[in-house]
């Protein structure tokens, strides 16, 4: 399972909303050999008063979130960051430098999923990966 977070200024994200799910879930899909018809994404809009960020970014600095369950080997995590960065400048035409990426992981058991505990799901993905 893999939810992700996605937080930037209302303007950019409103602009760009369609490219960044489809670069952040082509890099999921690729880097975790995640399902193509799962797709988790919200998107947080932020009003300008609401979204302070560091000097020497621009007003397309986004912060991306992903929670999944815990198993994923440290290169895999590595390749999907990396991924994301690769696929957001080209597809979307925001600088790595307006990117910052948090992974969290958690076990299954931590999630409730379709009425059932997430440690209890019957899975048609690896998460060993």
């Amino acid at each position: 399972m893999t939810q992700i977070k996605i937080f930037g200024l209302k303007p950019s994200l409103d602009a760009h909303k369609i490219a960044l799910s489809g670069a952040i879930h082509n890099a999921v899909v690729e880097a975790l050999a995640y399902p193509a018809d799962k797709k988790f994404h919200r998107f947080i809009a932020l009003d300008e008063g609401d979204f302070l960020y560091p000097e020497g970014r621009s007003r397309n600095y986004t912060v991306i979130e992903i929670s999944m369950f815990e198993g994923r080997s440290v290169a895999t995590k590595k390749q999907l960051i990396k991924l994301i960065f690769e696929n957001i400048e080209r597809e979307v035409e925001i600088k790595p430098q307006d990117v910052e990426i948090t992974i969290f992981e958690t076990p299954k058991c931590n999630w409730g999923i379709r009425g059932k505990p997430g440690d209890e799901l019957l899975l048609d993905y690896k998460v060993n990966v």
